[in-house]
């Protein structure tokens, strides 16, 4: 791994550059090299870069088809699915044609008609725990669009153990999420540790988890995220830039909305439990609770039964747009906009207790969860929202 700084933001360049580039590579990707963040040396990184791609559906088909162009020397596919007809409305990768044929075999076919001189190394299979280091451990980086949460914690685990940075996204109707983490970083990189568990320090349960195909998806917004993803990928491998390490984008196209949230590490929130740092005191705090995550959710069977218990019922929050309102509220709900939970206006206006938080799918309330938490408010997010509400609450009562 490289030893250059970057010439912004202080992260070193993950890739020492290779040869120099030929004459017909010069031409290939003189738009890179009129950029000063990128140059011919960055160019060099991304020719002399290898970069693993986990998932080659929705965000892995954008990743792999932008980091091909960019020149990435290496990637490595790893996915043990086949095309199916309903991959084809979002996974641009594959086609028709490819009906019934492996995703990396589809995929590596499309990114060599993309760029002939990038080398792409197909892994047909599942990624576990006895594989994961052996195929991961071959890379500088790795790029996570798999689908599924047992498959993200194993990756980031597997970085972590083995030094890799990370970048994350996930999808969901029309909700994104992008990060980068890095767990276990060298120490002339002077970075904080962060990892996927300081995001959702647990693994959802069964019940809690949505697919793209119980939940939907846009097919743009595979796009959309995916980009974002490729750009993280590029920015670590030459140094450029400011990078979502330690951060999460939050992408709402139904909405047009998109917010960048700074993520604690664990070992920042021990800084803060041992008096190390002091944060300044807010409406609400309470005592620290080492057990307290600011990703905590609740699932709407499990909200159901507490609101309907005599004591201790918590207090509902909802942040959904008006445009979101076709489903009723929540009983007792009290309307609040993200924006005023953000930036901290509402806090004053809360009764104390515990707060669960809600939107329409339950993208949004995880990242209100977290700001009210930093606060000192005891919060969770209801999985799946209002939606999940109506289909597992609604619907059997009335039934």
């Amino acid at each position: 791994m490289g030893a250059e700084a970057g010439a912004r933001s202080g992260v070193r360049a993950l890739v020492e550059p290779g040869p120099e580039l030929t004459a017909a590579q010069r031409a290939r990707y003189v738009r890179h090299l009129h950029l000063s963040e990128i140059g011919e040396v960055g160019q060099r990184r991304l020719c002399n870069a290898r970069v693993a791609v986990v998932g080659a559906g929705g965000l892995g088909s954008p990743v792999l088809a932008y980091l091909a162009a960019a020149g990435v020397g290496t990637l490595g596919v790893i996915d043990d699915d086949a095309v199916d007809v309903s991959n084809l409305q979002r996974q641009v990768l594959h086609g028709e044609h490819d009906l019934g044929r492996l995703k990396v075999e589809s995929a590596r076919q499309a990114l060599a008609g993309i760029n002939s001189d990038v080398e792409v190394i197909a892994h047909p299979a599942r990624l576990t725990v006895s594989n994961a280091a052996q195929i991961l451990g071959t890379y500088d980086l790795v790029i996570d669009g798999s689908d599924n949460y047992a498959t993200r914690y194993l990756v980031n685990d597997t970085c972590v153990a083995l030094g890799l940075p990370e970048v994350w996204g996930s999808i969901e109707k029309f909700y994104g999420q992008v990060a980068v983490f890095w767990g276990s970083p060298p120490p002339e990189q002077a970075l904080d540790p962060v990892q996927l568990r300081d995001l959702f320090p647990r693994v959802p349960s069964a019940d809690e988890e949505l697919s793209c195909t119980a939940g939907g998806v846009l097919g743009a917004l595979c796009g959309h995220v995916g980009s974002v993803m490729a750009v993280e990928a590029v920015k670590l491998v030459v140094g450029a830039g400011t990078t979502l390490l330690g951060k999460v984008m939050m992408i709402d196209d139904l909405h047009a909305t998109q917010r960048v949230i700074a993520l604690r590490s664990a070992s920042s929130r021990a800084d803060e439990e041992t008096g190390l740092q002091t944060p300044a005191p807010e409406p609400h705090a309470s005592a620290p609770d080492a057990h307290l995550h600011s990703s905590d959710r609740i699932t709407a069977p499990a909200l159901a039964r507490a609101l309907g218990a005599s004591a201790d019922t918590p207090i509902l929050i909802d942040i959904r747009f008006a445009s979101e309102r076709v489903l009723d509220a929540l009983p007792g709900a009290i309307d609040l906009s993200l924006d005023s939970i953000m930036d901290g206006s509402a806090l004053a206006s809360l009764p104390a207790g515990d707060v669960v938080v809600y939107c329409h799918s339950g993208v949004r309330s995880t990242v209100a969860a977290l700001a009210l938490e930093r606060a000192g408010i005891s919060a969770r997010s209801l999985t799946g929202g209002a939606v999940a509400w109506h289909e597992l609450v609604d619907s059997h009562a009335h039934g």
